[in-house]
């Protein structure tokens, strides 16, 4: 089985097999344990059942994406088991392989790639006129978390040990407030 954890927006999200489950929580560090386990419980599965686990990477929230990566690669350990990165990029990408991905970022510009273009931030008035270049243009609505599972299993035939570590497509408030003194 391959448990799928999604931490990078401002819920919680979930897939075993075919279940899925977003949980809305207040303060991701404290509920991510409980509520995998719970999840896991739910579904009469075991920590044991696992075979791998697939994590969001990227991008989305700075802190959710570290708390999510930390924790699946300590359970993964725990477990023996391989942990293996996933990006929404990846995601949208595996329902519709011609689009043009537009994430918006929350900062006044956006998150986009697509199958021949490198994950990236670009302003508004650039997407607009790039994303005409592909016949759709999705990342208005959420992805299907649900196709992580097929992405983690192509990831573990490829044998690809692709390093799970988060996507930052922009320095981070730190970063750039460091620069600009």
């Amino acid at each position: 089985m391959i448990l799928i954890i999604n931490s990078s927006g401002n819920d919680l999200e979930f897939v075993l097999n075919d279940n899925y489950k977003r949980v809305t929580t207040e303060k991701q560090s404290l509920s991510l344990p409980i509520e995998t386990e719970k999840f896991i419980t739910e579904h009469s599965a075991k920590w044991s059942d696992l075979t791998a686990i697939g994590i969001v990477v990227g991008p989305g929230s700075f802190t959710g994406i570290r708390i999510g990566i930390a924790y699946a690669k300590g359970l993964a350990m725990g477990l023996n088991i391989p942990v293996v990165p996933i990006n929404a990029f990846e995601l949208y990408l595996a329902a519709t392989p011609d689009a043009f991905v537009a994430i918006e970022s929350g900062h006044g510009d956006f998150f986009v790639g697509a199958s021949n273009l490198a994950p990236c931030t670009m302003p508004i008035d650039e997407l607009e006129t790039k994303q005409m270049e592909w016949p759709r243009t999705v990342g208005h609505k959420p992805f299907d978390l649900k196709l992580g599972v097929q992405i983690v299993e192509q990831k573990l035939k490829g044998n690809t040990n692709e390093p799970v570590i988060p996507m930052y497509l922009r320095p981070s408030y730190v970063e750039t407030n460091k620069q600009g003194k």
